[in-house]
C-alpha cells in the first residue's frame, strides 16, 4: 500500500472541539486536478464528519471521495492523534503523535505503530530553514490563547470586585472568524483608550516568554489593545512610577493602556558562576550550570505570563510551586496564566493539568497549594487548553495545508523512506516496525520515565505512612 498514491484525510476523533484539517477543499483540488504525475497524488479518500469545518460536499465537489474505508489508502492523513483501532497495518500516517518525549499517555500508540509496521511521520518534527519547525499552528495557538485568556480575565477581575472592558470578550470559539474575533478585541481596546481600568490593578503587564510563533500569536491579539512594551530591565522602574503617580488616596484615577515585555533565556536564567555570562548554546548543552531568575527578575512586576518557552526535564523550571507561594506573600500581583506548550508538571510547575475549550481555566491557590475550577477565591488562574487552535479552525487549516500539501506528493509515492527529502526523514518517528535511528533514544526514555514515578510513588506511600 506504501506510495500507491492513494491519501486518506482521518475524521478526527480526539474530542468534540477538533474541526481542523490537514487539507482543505481547495488544497485537495489543486493535489488531484495537477495530476499524479506532477503532484504524486492519484485519489484522495476523505472519511465522513458532520463537524469538520468543511463539509463532505466541499471535498466531494473537487473530486474527492467520501468513505469510512481507508483501507486503499497509503497514506493517512489527520491532525491528532487517531483511536488504534484505525491504525491500519503497512500504511503511512502523519500526524502529531507526541510521542518523541516518550509521553507515558501516547506510548500505547507507538506500541500499536510498531505492531502494524506503520511508518508514522509527525508533523511536530518534521523542520524547515535553520531546523525551526515547518508545520505548525503555534500562531494560532497564541491567537486563541490570548483571546480566551482577556476573556477569562474579565471573569477573574469581576470575582475580585473590579469591572473591566474585558468582561465583554468571548472565548475564541464564538467567533465566526479570526477578523470577527480581532474586531470584538478591538472594541475592547477602545473602550480601554476611552474610559480607562482601575488604577488598583494597574500597571496590567503581560509577559510574554519567548519570541516563537505561538508568542508572536498572542503578541498579535495584544498589540490590538492600547500598549507600551518595556524592556525587562525597566519593569522595577515602571512599578515604581507607577506608585508614585497612584497614591493611595486616589482610587479613581484611571489607566489607559497595557505594558507587555518579552522575556528570553537570558532574562530567566543566569550561571551559576558569577564570572560566566548567559550563553544560549551553553545553557542548551549544559542547563545543570545555570539557574533561574525569573522569580526574582520578572515574575515580581508580571500580572500575566503567556508560557511559550520549550522545556525538557533537564532544564531549571520557569517558576515552582514554592517560588509562587513566595511571591504571593509578597504581594506579588499576579493574576493569569496561559500555558501554551501544555507541559504539565513542567516549566510552570503548578500546572498539573490541561483544560478544555468548554473550561479553560483552573484556579491555582499557592498559599494553601490547591486546585480550584471556579473564578472565585485567592490564587492564580490557569489556562492549558492543549487544543486551541481548532477555535479558529478555517484560518488554522489553511495555513497549516499550504505548506503540507507542498511535499504531500513525496509521502504519498514514496515506498524507500531513504529516498525522501531530508527533512521529512527527520520527521519520520517508525518504519516498518522499528522506530527510525533518530528516535531510538525514546525506548531509554520511556523506561527512566516509568522508573521516576515509580520512585515518586514510593515517596507518596512513605509520606502516608
Amino acid at each position: 500500500m506504501l506510495g500507491n498514491g492513494v491519501v486518506g484525510i482521518l475524521s478526527e476523533s480526539f474530542n468534540k472541539w477538533e474541526r481542523r484539517v490537514p487539507l482543505t477543499p481547495s488544497q485537495c483540488a489543486r493535489l488531484l486536478h495537477g495530476g499524479r504525475d506532477r503532484t504524486g497524488v492519484a485519489r484522495i479518500i476523505v472519511q465522513p464528519s458532520t463537524k469538520r469545518i468543511h463539509h463532505d460536499a466541499m471535498y466531494e465537489d473537487v473530486g474527492c471521495e467520501i468513505s469510512e474505508d481507508l483501507s486503499e489508502c497509503g497514506l493517512i492523513l489527520g491532525i491528532k492523534k487517531p483511536k488504534l483501532e484505525m491504525i491500519l497495518p503497512d500504511r503511512a500516517y502523519a500526524f502529531f503523535s507526541h510521542t518523541h518525549k516518550a509521553q507515558k499517555e501516547n506510548m500505547p500508540l507507538l506500541d500499536k505503530i510498531l505492531a502494524e509496521r506503520v511508518s508514522l511521520y509527525d508533523y511536530e518534527l518534521i523542520p524547515g530553514d535553520h531546523e525551526k519547525r515547518l508545520l505548525a499552528f503555534g500562531k494560532y495557538a497564541g491567537i486563541a490563547g490570548l483571546v480566551d485568556l482577556l476573556h477569562g480575565l474579565g471573569q477573574r477581575y469581576l470575582s475580585l470586585g473590579y469591572s473591566t472592558p474585558f468582561l465583554s470578550l468571548g472565548s475564541s470559539y464564538m467567533y465566526s472568524s479570526l477578523a470577527a474575533a480581532k474586531a470584538a478585541v478591538i472594541s475592547v481596546a477602545e473602550e480601554i483608550s476611552t474610559l480607562g481600568l482601575p488604577s488598583a490593578i494597574c500597571p496590567l503587564v503581560f509577559i510574554f516568554i519567548s519570541s516563537g510563533k505561538a508568542s508572536q500569536g498572542a503578541q498579535e491579539i495584544f498589540k490590538l489593545l492600547p500598549h507600551t512594551f518595556v524592556d525587562p530591565s525597566r519593569l522595577p522602574e515602571l512599578f515604581a512610577q507607577a506608585k508614585d503617580d497612584s497614591p493611595p488616596s486616589r482610587t479613581s484615577k484611571r489607566v489607559y493602556q497595557l505594558y507587555g515585555c518579552v522575556v528570553t533565556s537570558q532574562d530567566m536564567f543566569k550561571h551559576m558562576n558569577p564570572s560566566k555570562t548567559f550563553d544560549k548554546a551553553d545553557y542548551y548543552a549544559h542547563p545543570e550550570y545555570y539557574k533561574p531568575v525569573f522569580h526574582e527578575k520578572i515574575a515580581p512586576y508580571a500580572s500575566i505570563i503567556v508560557n511559550c518557552m520549550y522545556w525538557e526535564k533537564r532544564f531549571p523550571r520557569l517558576l515552582s510551586n514554592q517560588q509562587l507561594q513566595d511571591l504571593t506573600r509578597k504581594g506579588c500581583p499576579l493574576v493569569g496564566i496561559v500555558d501554551l506548550t501544555c507541559d504539565i508538571g513542567g516549566s510552570i510547575e503548578f500546572i498539573n493539568q490541561t483544560t478544555s475549550i468548554d473550561s479553560p481555566f483552573f484556579r491555582y491557590d499557592p498559599l494553601n497549594d490547591s486546585y480550584h475550577h471556579d473564578m472565585e477565591g485567592n490564587g492564580v488562574i490557569c489556562s492549558s487548553v492543549d487544543n486551541l487552535p481548532t477555535q479558529f479552525a478555517k484560518e488554522a487549516s489553511r495555513h497549516f495545508g499550504a505548506i503540507l500539501s507542498q511535499f504531500i506528493g513525496s509521502l504519498a509515492s514514496t515506498t524507500d523512506i531513504t529516498k525522501l527529502p531530508s527533512h521529512l526523514r527527520k520527521g519520520c518517528i517508525a518504519h516498518g516496525g522499528e522506530i527510525t535511528p533518530l528516535f531510538e533514544y525514546i525506548p531509554r526514555m520511556r523506561n527512566s520515565n516509568t522508573e521516576c514515578d515509580e520512585a515518586q510513588q514510593q515517596v507518596q506511600v512513605k509520606k502516608g505512612e
